[in-house]
């Protein structure tokens, strides 16, 4: 059990990074050079006249991924390219029914095999009073029908679980709309219109007209002012900071994708698709819980407070990263905001959010009275089928620690997807084999994943056990700046993605039939942040890098005389090669 315990939760965060700046130089330039292929070229266009930042007269763009992966296909139809794969072509991801008076649009050709792709396009005005439909399926990877519920069950061990296919709890529909009772198929709703930044009136809105879901409209954080402005928004309104915040994070990515492919910074993962369950998460935790991320997490930290001159700090390894330029980029970590730095091998981060949980387990049986924390790890459905997931269940589930398992099934494990991964159904059917609780959310919506989080960790809490969450999204962009999705799926399938089922699109037309925003509002805060982003962006590149003797600290709280040696002859051979060093 002691070995099992691997990195507690409260060591520092430059003792937990132990890599040679040697070794991290090396492996971020092989990754670098392994980046560069064809359609990298064609996405990072320098003709888009959204984004000039002058570096040594080079430019970039920040094209949002949706119209760059739609210009690349454009391309590749002009010079009548078609990318052929062995793996089966992906489905449509999360295709709702065509609600009534709905727009039925043609239907589209697959490069890869034809396939029927039923869309529509979802409206934002609406009328006084509208019929609202309900959809009961939507699809997702592999072609499975995954049924829909308004009603938020976590099913407990001992608990008969779901007969079938495991359902998706959702709150709000790809229209903007709260869903209705399960039994009902259509319903006739008031509009009420709040007063615009007024969340009390807003909330008393939502309670009058959906009931069904009052219980997580007064728990709702995100419907709460907060009791003191938020230093990044200056306002204290957490509904609108959390729009914002999701449409901080696409410009972030966006920029420093674009960034990667001018060789400013040597890799990048993007987060486009899955904002909805950084903010709905992270907003649903508490500040002393301890966050165990993969890598495409960075939503998480940016909701607990982490800055833009902080992610750009990092990714460009400057004196002022946090983990002394000792980690590749996107491998965040920062212990005061309680979050543990990323790690590359996959995997590893689950079984050491057991062990911190353990602690906190140990801790509340030492101080009854004190504050009660929980550790969540997140990992995406690639992370399940690697032998630290399982070790880490059975552990958490026998240990009995309070503890969040929250998996992110965005359809692929790089270039594999899910219909390769696994036979069963997903990842939350394992949670009552290990006799752990568990619930699938849909990740698209940002107030069912807040309202399972909260849930959940309510739960775990109150029964001192594990509670496992598995959130259903779509991966829109390429797994890192590694990788050409286009080799293994449709660019039609993400442009559908990002066009219908965007978690950001959903929140804003939510917020735009309560009349909180419109199209002049998003662009000004699309403007807003992409001159933030640049800003950060250009200090951080213009800083130096951590000095020579910062590689030899952290390791140990005092230096050891064998270190004292190395440094001192690193030195010597600097000074008779020339080498200028700080």
């Amino acid at each position: 059990m002691t070995t099992m315990l691997v990195r507690s939760a409260t060591l520092p965060l430059a003792k937990q990074c132990c890599i040679t700046r040697a070794a991290s130089l090396s492996a971020t330039t092989t990754v670098a050079k392994a980046s560069v292929t064809t359609l990298a070229s064609a996405s990072a266009s320098t003709t888009d006249d959204e984004i000039n930042a002058p570096n040594n007269g080079r430019t970039f763009s920040s094209r949002p991924l949706p119209q760059m992966v739609s210009r690349m296909n454009n391309i590749y139809h002009e010079r009548n390219a078609i990318v052929k794969s062995t793996k089966v072509p992906r489905p449509t991801a999360m295709i709702p029914e065509v609600p009534k008076g709905h727009t039925e649009q043609p239907k589209v050709k697959n490069q890869l095999k034809e396939r029927k792709v039923v869309k529509f396009v979802v409206p934002v005005e609406t009328k006084e009073e509208e019929e609202e439909h309900v959809s009961s399926h939507f699809s997702y990877a592999g072609n499975a029908q995954l049924p829909i519920t308004s009603e938020l069950k976590i099913v407990l061990p001992g608990e008969d679980a779901p007969s079938g296919i495991w359902p998706v709890f959702r709150m709000m529909d790809e229209s903007g709309n709260f869903r209705q009772k399960d039994t009902a198929r259509h319903t006739n709703t008031p509009k009420i219109l709040p007063a615009k930044d007024d969340l009390s009136e807003l909330q008393s809105a939502l309670l009058s007209q959906h009931p069904h879901f009052a219980e997580h409209f007064r728990s709702c954080s995100l419907l709460q002012r907060a009791p003191r402005d938020y230093p990044d928004t200056h306002s204290s309104n957490t509904l609108l900071r959390a729009h914002r915040q999701m449409i901080r994070l696409r410009k972030m990515d966006t920029i420093l994708h674009n960034a990667q492919r001018q060789g400013r910074i040597s890799f990048y993962m993007t987060h486009h698709g899955e904002e909805a369950i950084h903010t709905g998460s992270a907003s649903a935790l508490g500040a002393d819980d301890h966050v165990f991320a993969q890598y495409r997490e960075a939503g998480v930290l940016m909701w607990r407070g982490f800055t833009l001159e902080q992610f750009c700090n990092q990714c460009f390894s400057n004196d002022l990263d946090l983990g002394r330029g000792r980690q590749m980029p996107v491998h965040y970590g920062c212990r005061a905001l309680r979050y543990q730095t990323v790690s590359s091998p996959l995997g590893t981060q689950i079984t050491q959010a057991v062990g911190a949980a353990y602690k906190f387990k140990l801790e509340k049986k030492v101080n009854p009275e004190g504050d009660a924390s929980i550790s969540i790890v997140y990992f995406g459905d690639g992370a399940a089928s690697t032998v630290d997931f399982h070790s880490a269940c059975n552990f958490a589930a026998t240990l009995k620690v309070p503890m969040i398992f929250f998996c992110r099934n965005n359809g692929f494990a790089i270039s594999t997807p899910v219909e390769d991964q696994y036979a069963g159904d997903g990842i939350i059917s394992r949670a009552p084999g290990y006799g752990m609780a568990g619930i699938r959310v849909d990740g698209n919506d940002v107030f069912a994943v807040h309202a399972a989080v909260a849930e959940a960790r309510k739960l775990a809490l109150e029964s001192s056990a594990p509670v496992m969450i598995e959130a259903m999204t779509y991966r829109q962009g390429h797994h890192s700046t590694s990788d050409d999705s286009s080799r293994y799926r449709d660019t039609d399938e993400v442009q559908y993605a990002a066009d219908v089922t965007d978690p950001i699109l959903r929140f804003e037309r939510f917020l735009k039939h309560f009349g909180w925003t419109d199209e002049n509002d998003v662009a000004s805060i699309e403007d807003e942040e992409r001159v933030a982003v640049l800003r950060a962006m250009e200090a951080a590149e213009a800083r130096p890098k951590p000095s020579l003797e910062t590689m030899f600290e952290d390791v140990y709280y005092e230096k050891p005389p064998h270190l004292v040696r190395q440094e001192e002859e690193l030195k010597r051979h600097l000074k008779e090669h020339n080498v200028p060093h700080e």
